[in-house]
C-alpha cells in the first residue's frame, strides 16, 4: 500500500508552503473511501512540517479552504478500518481557488 505522503509529494507541498502568497494547484487528493471526507492539499508549512493547507470537505455540504494537521490525518487513517487513501489519478491542474469555487457551488469537492 502506498503511503499517503511520499517524499516527492512532501517536497512539492513544502515548496508551495515557502510561497504562501500564490494560489497553488493542489498537489494531492486524500479521501475517506468509507465516508464523504476529501482533502485537496496544496501546501505544507516548511517550518513545522505538519500544517497542511488546502480545500477540506468533511462531508457536511460546506467545503472550505483551511488548515489541517498531517499528523491528525494520519491518526484518523490509522483508526479507520481501511484508512484514508490517496487518489493516484488526481492531477491538480488549476489553482486551488477554482476547485474551491466549484466545491462551494456543488456542496462537495467534485474533482
Amino acid at each position: 500500500m502506498m503511503p499517503l505522503f511520499d517524499t516527492a509529494t512532501l517536497e512539492l507541498l513544502r515548496a508551495n508552503g515557502r510561497n504562501r502568497d500564490q494560489d497553488h494547484a493542489p498537489v494531492i487528493k486524500v479521501f475517506n473511501p468509507m465516508g464523504g471526507q476529501t482533502w485537496l492539499l496544496s501546501e505544507l508549512d516548511p517550518e513545522d512540517n505538519d500544517t497542511l493547507f488546502g480545500l477540506c470537505d468533511l462531508g457536511m455540504g460546506e467545503p472550505e479552504m483551511g488548515y489541517v494537521s498531517m499528523s491528525e490525518l494520519l491518526e484518523v487513517s490509522r483508526m479507520l478500518p481501511i484508512g484514508l487513501e490517496r487518489d493516484l489519478h488526481f492531477q491538480g491542474t488549476r489553482p486551488l481557488s477554482v476547485y474551491a469555487g466549484e466545491a462551494r457551488a456543488a456542496g462537495r469537492i467534485t474533482a
